[in-house]
């Protein structure tokens, strides 16, 4: 089954997270697919940006957590998306949650309609925005990641706005993106690429300092007992044991 769906338009390759089932999590061959999506894009001289938008009612849960992709293919994955020489836009309509916020930090522009919630969850269940936080901590207000992180609450498409971590919302989200695509693809693709390289250097900076240690202390809290309770009371519908 195909999970991540290619169409283009006009020099701009929209790649399709198609798993609303399990609410886009971004599972193993998720996390495969749309990393080799990204790199045909980036190869390809006929694609001017990049689209990265969903099925369903979410963008994307986080993490799969009955088919969790290694930290080291999350750390990939994101690193293609700031390394590509195309710029990347985030079209989201519905809820993103955990690692999927890591997708939206990662993309060079990221919309938003009213109707996207977001949320740090990974507290919650007794883990932390580790991976995520590589390309999240160079671009998102600090004082509000400081909250967000620590509380795993909900916040609406204006606070996500306000905060960076989404570039702009509105009603209508593909009204939001009009002028962004349309200006993109009258850019000269040498020029975005220099551009993009100027705007990511300090991202990578943050990737090539950091990435080795956060791979690790992901995988060591994803393998604790915290993780384990957290993860089966999420499945089971239930607070975990420390909730008081």
């Amino acid at each position: 089954m195909t999970l991540v769906h290619i169409t283009r338009e006009r020099g701009v390759e929209t790649l399709v997270l198609d798993a609303p089932q399990r609410r886009n999590a971004l599972s193993a061959a998720l996390v495969g697919e749309l990393t080799a999506a990204l790199a045909g894009a980036g190869e390809d001289t006929g694609v001017r940006a990049v689209v990265l938008t969903h099925t369903g009612t979410t963008f994307s849960a986080g993490a799969d957590l009955r088919d969790p992709p290694a930290p080291d293919a999350l750390v990939g994955l994101l690193r293609r998306i700031v390394e590509l020489p195309k710029p990347v836009v985030a079209r989201v309509t519905g809820h993103v949650r955990a690692g999927g916020l890591g997708l939206l930090a990662a993309c060079d522009v990221a919309a938003a309609s009213h109707a996207a919630t977001f949320a740090f969850t990974e507290v919650r269940i007794g883990v932390a925005p580790a991976v995520i936080s590589l390309p999240l901590l160079p671009r998102t207000d600090p004082r509000a990641l400081a909250r967000y992180y620590l509380t795993g609450e909900r916040l609406d498409a204006a606070e996500a706005t306000r905060i960076g971590l989404v570039t702009a919302c509105g009603d209508d989200v593909d009204e939001v993106l009009a002028p962004v695509l349309d200006g993109l693809r009258r850019a000269c693709p040498e020029a975005l690429a220099e551009t993009k390289r100027l705007l990511t250097a300090r991202v990578l900076e943050t990737f090539d300092r950091d990435a080795a240690g956060l791979t690790a202390l992901s995988a060591r809290l994803f393998a604790s007992a915290h993780a384990r309770e957290g993860m089966t009371a999420f499945l089971e519908r239930r607070d975990p044991e420390w909730v008081v």
